[in-house]
C-alpha cells in the first residue's frame, strides 16, 4: 500500500496494490494490519455505508458533533472530488480542507480521521461511494457546514450549482459550527 500524505498531515490518501491481469484485477479494499503497519490507522471500523449518486449531486459538508466518525472512503462506480475540513479548533490546520479525486479507476482510498467535516460532489454521470465508520451512524449528533462558505473557498470542480438535499441546503457556515476542541 503506498500512503500519501496531503496538506493536512492527518487525512491520508492510500492507494492499494492492485494485481491484474487480462481476466482483471484484485486488490484488498480492507486490511487492519496493513492500515495499521503502513499508515498508523488503529481505529476500529462498526458500520459499512454505500450510496449511489446522480452527476452533480453534492452532499456535505457532514460530521457528528458526539459519536464522531472517522472514514475510510473509496469510490467502486464513477468518480468524485471528494473534501475533507479540519474543525478541530485546536489544529494549527483548523478550517482548511484538502480535496482528493476518488474514482473506480485510481482505486484510490481516503482516510478522514474524526474532528473533520466531510463531503464530495459526483464528476461523472453516476458514483457509487463505500465508506467504513468508526462510529454509528446518529441522526441526532449530525451538523452540516455549507458546502458553499465563503469563508472555507473550497474549489469545488462544478457545473452550475449542486443537486443538494434539505438538510445540505440548510449547513451553517464555519463560524456559527459546533466544532471540536
Amino acid at each position: 500500500m503506498n500512503v500519501i500524505k496531503t496538506e493536512i498531515p492527518d487525512v491520508l490518501i492510500l492507494e492499494p496494490k492492485v494485481f491484474g491481469d487480462s481476466r482483471g484485477f484484485f486488490f484488498e479494499s480492507y486490511n487492519q494490519r496493513l492500515l495499521a503497519d503502513e499508515a498508523g490507522i488503529t481505529d476500529s471500523f462498526v458500520q459499512d455505508n454505500h450510496s449511489r449518486s446522480a452527476r452533480n449531486v453534492l452532499r456535505g459538508l457532514h460530521y457528528q458533533l458526539r459519536q464522531p466518525q472517522g472514514k475510510l472512503v473509496r469510490v467502486v462506480a464513477g468518480s468524485v472530488f471528494d473534501v475533507a475540513v479540519d474543525i478541530r479548533r485546536s489544529s494549527p490546520t483548523f478550517g482548511r480542507w484538502v480535496g482528493i479525486q476518488l474514482s473506480a479507476e485510481n482505486r484510490r482510498m481516503a482516510w478522514i480521521p474524526q474532528g473533520f467535516a466531510h463531503g464530495f460532489l459526483v464528476l461523472s454521470e453516476f458514483a457509487e461511494f463505500l465508506y467504513k465508520t468508526t462510529d454509528f451512524w446518529a441522526p441526532a449528533n449530525e451538523r452540516s457546514i455549507a458546502w458553499d462558505d465563503a469563508d472555507l473557498r473550497i474549489a469545488w470542480p462544478l457545473d452550475g450549482m449542486p443537486m443538494l438535499s434539505v438538510k445540505d441546503k440548510t449547513g451553517v457556515r464555519l463560524k456559527a459550527a459546533e466544532v471540536f476542541d
